[in-house]
């Protein structure tokens, strides 16, 4: 398998096509404002957002068609798009809770834009010197950009490049898999057509164990998501049985113990009721017993998850630190003013003297937002300097966490967590215990670290895209940070219209995230963290890195719902099959060509090759689909549009089409084969 450093772009470095151009610039920040609205109400009404990189491709494809947009100008269009999105999840996540939490009595519109743009600005810059350690000098999957990649060259495309000599892979896969996806998510989401999650729970009757007589209960389920069958398939059988053990570990196991240990808790709440008659379909005694889980899950569980992550994520940092030391030094050689080699235009970046400038000044207007809104200059002006500094961390960890499952599934709320545990301990150590002006600096530090390390993860998996495609990340990195100057305003007049609106807190707005967020900090600064849980997933963290297993994926998979680890785990499972046919039919399954290159490769397509280029194109197809799907849906639910059927939808019709996709994705890549044996 050839090195990333000698990666043969889709346009290659030599050839200069239009790329930053005005069209393409606008056509980021509307998408950028566009999306990043879209998904603020998704994650305050949800817990969730939508990765904004494909529909953004798609929708910059789209805008800029009528006026012969470059499939580079595209690319622009979507980091935009990108920018937003990402922004979203770093400010909803957070903010909030500084309302929750009675710091602040309202949304304040000029402190949250200031926190979206100085943390936006540090996730672009910070991720300026780890681009090539994370991306060239990593064989992390990418799984979104290698998406991504795909639906931009099967349906923009270069038109000076060769055409197609039958040799290649029809589009026909991608569109299949939009429609298929697209449809599957309208059907369980906007018109409630059939369930979206599968839920179950076996008893195997009552044991004392010392604590009087409970019941033996075990968990199980499932989300029927297109998209996740999709990353799974990309991400390969190796990394998704990783993150299965992860799940493994916290539901099957710890979790069971706990409710044996200690019970399942009960809805009392007429939200929490409301929530277990989800679960359970109607079904309350079933439901209530589901959400009993899930709420050991939020209370422990997740926590061993955090611990595991933040070992983890240090441990990763070690392991790439000669990639990030080249990186450094190719930024001191840059300060210095020495001028390294000529890069090709594929490799070129901004200029690191003024990134690293950047990012010294950003220090001031952060310890001024942090001593203007606290009050406590002496400790603002120490926690401005660890905020830039642990947004480098952050950083590095949400990116190389997107590199592994894609920005969708990238628990950045995980690397938020962790931030926040962090900074409690600081400012614990400063005797600020029990303070509320303590709990929001607690809170304002890890928004700007959380915008950082939210823009990171889709900055890369953006990068990823350009780099095969042939894009110059200079160009990348300044539509990112237009798209971060065009969203920050309009996302904190977003949130604060929701809030008027609906209230944050509020059955309309829930803000699971922002609760979560809110949680630790009073728990930590008043003395109720649940820290027996975070060492317990540090140890198991230490214990995996000295049996030599990925930390991360396992903590992932902890930190996730079970019902996202297991069609992850299912597309793992088909690529395995996929994998052991091609072994059977040509002798081996690894590639001469990795699956960047046939993410791109649009003619003389090998028999062996075109097996996991339509795999690649179906699975590509069902992550847009769904994505744009999401987007949509979003836009219907903030107009207020209800098209459901019913309040609680069968469950058999979506287990049954969802098998049927499994099927698909398992078939189609395969199918020339199985033809050409007949």
């Amino acid at each position: 398998m050839s090195s990333r450093e000698d990666f043969k772009s889709f346009i290659p470095a030599s050839k200069t096509i239009p790329e930053l151009t005005i069209k393409a610039v606008i056509v980021g920040a509307i998408l950028a404002v566009i999306l990043g609205a879209a998904n603020a109400y998704l994650g305050l009404y949800a817990g969730m957002t939508v990765s904004a990189v494909i529909p953004g491709a798609v929708m910059a494809f789209a805008l800029l068609k009528p006026f012969k947009g470059t499939i580079l100008e595209v690319n622009i269009g979507m980091m935009g798009a990108a920018a937003g999105e990402a922004l979203a999840a770093g400010i909803i996540f957070t903010i909030p809770a500084l309302v929750l939490l009675g710091t602040w009595t309202e949304i304040r519109y000029v402190e949250t834009t200031l926190i979206a743009l100085l943390g936006g600005m540090l996730g672009v810059f910070w991720m300026i010197p780890l681009r090539r350690a994370l991306i060239i000098k990593t064989d992390l999957p990418f799984p979104e950009g290698v998406a991504v990649a795909a639906v931009l060259t099967t349906t923009v495309g270069d038109e000076t490049a060769a055409k197609d000599d039958g040799g290649g892979v029809s589009a026909i896969w991608l569109v299949i898999g939009v429609l298929v996806a697209g449809l599957f998510k309208f059907g369980q989401v906007a018109i409630k057509a059939f369930s979206g999650a599968i839920h179950g729970i076996i008893n195997i009757g009552k044991f004392d164990i010392g604590t009087g007589e409970k019941s033996g209960i075990f968990y199980g389920g499932v989300a029927t998501s297109p998209a996740l069958l999709g990353v799974g398939w990309i991400i390969g059988p190796k990394i998704s049985s990783f993150v299965f053990v992860g799940g493994l570990i916290g539901w099957v196991i710890l979790a069971p113990l706990i409710a044996l240990a200690t019970g399942l808790p009960m809805p009392v709440e007429a939200n929490e009721i409301a929530d277990a008659l989800a679960f359970g379909n109607g079904n309350f005694d079933l439901g209530s017993q589901i959400w009993g889980f899930f709420q050991i899950w939020g209370r422990y569980i997740r926590y061993i998850g955090v611990g595991a992550m933040v070992v983890g994520g240090l441990w990763t940092i070690w392991i790439l630190r000669n990639n990030l030391a080249i990186g450094i030094k190719e930024a001191i050689a840059g300060i210095r003013g020495g001028q390294i080699e000529a890069k090709k235009r594929t490799d070129e970046d901004l200029n690191f003297k003024f990134v690293f400038l950047m990012i010294g000044a950003l220090t001031i207007p952060v310890f001024i937002l942090y001593a203007f809104i606290s009050d406590m200059w002496g400790v603002s002006a120490i926690m401005a300097v660890f905020a830039i500094l642990f947004a480098f961390v952050a950083s590095a960890i949400a990116g190389y966490m997107a590199g592994l499952l894609g920005s969708s599934n990238n628990p950045i709320s995980g690397v938020t967590v962790s931030v926040l545990l962090i900074t409690s301990l600081i400012l614990l150590g400063f005797g600020l215990s029990g303070n509320v002006g303590a709990y929001g600096i607690a809170i304002l530090i890890a928004a700007v670290i959380c915008c950082a390390a939210a823009i990171s993860g889709d900055v890369l998996q953006s990068m990823t895209c350009g780099q095969m495609i042939g894009a110059t990340p200079k160009n990348q990195q300044i539509a990112e940070i237009i798209g971060v100057l065009a969203a920050a305003p309009i996302l904190a007049l977003v949130v604060r219209a929701l809030d008027q609106a609906y209230t944050i807190g509020s059955t309309n707005l829930p803000a699971p995230q922002a609760f979560l967020m809110a949680g630790i900090v009073q728990g930590v600064l008043g003395g109720d963290m649940v820290w027996p849980f975070v060492v317990a997933g540090m140890v198991l963290a230490f214990v995996l890195i000295l049996i030599d297993l990925p930390v991360l994926p396992v903590a992932i998979g902890i930190y996730l719902p079970f019902t996202l680890v297991v069609p992850i785990f299912g597309g793992g499972i088909i690529r395995s099959i996929t994998n052991k046919v091609i072994a059977k039919k040509y002798g081996s399954a690894e590639e001469e060509v990795s699956d960047w290159d046939l993410a791109i490769k649009q003619t003389d397509v090998k028999p062996k090759e075109k097996v996991i280029r339509s795999g690649l194109l179906l699975t590509a197809g069902l992550i847009a689909g769904e994505a744009l799907m999401g987007v949509i849906v979003a836009f219907l639910i903030i107009g207020g549009i209800n098209l459901a059927i019913f309040d609680y939808p069968p469950i058999l019709p979506g287990m049954i089409i969802f098998l049927f996709i499994a099927l698909l994705l398992a078939y189609i890549p395969l199918r020339e084969l199985f033809a050409k044996e007949e």
